[in-house]
């Protein structure tokens, strides 16, 4: 009965570590396929980030010619808005300059005689 015994513990130990070696390799195999999924998430990511920081250099260019375009249109504004009030400011001045000229010359149509004098 000894060696049965013995014989049946050795067929358990036996068991027991093809057991204890499958779960192992299996983990192994796990492992490894975790690690390969990470590595392409990882390589994914970076692809990603760096598409996104391209797109990033990209707006913040866009951004800065846009703001250059909005300075020059408003001071080309600044400068339209002054040349607009220096001419409106000196219209009334005009307009009166324009019609004593005009208002001159009908009198020395009016007067020839006077005109070939001067």
């Amino acid at each position: 009965q000894i060696i049965s015994d013995a014989k049946a513990m050795e067929a358990e130990a036996i068991r027991s570590e093809e057991d204890a070696q499958k779960a192992y390799e299996d983990f192994v195999k796990e492992t490894n396929a975790s690690i390969e999924a990470k590595g392409k998430d990882i390589v994914n990511k970076s692809e990603e980030k760096a598409k996104a920081e391209g797109a990033l250099v990209e707006a913040k260019e866009a951004k800065e010619a846009a703001l250059l375009e909005l300075e020059q249109l408003a001071n080309s504004k600044a400068e339209l808005h002054q040349s607009c009030d220096f001419i409106l400011k000196n219209f009334d001045l005009r307009q009166t300059a324009r019609d004593e000229e005009v208002e001159a010359l009908r009198q020395g149509e009016g007067n020839p005689s006077r005109a070939e004098v001067e």
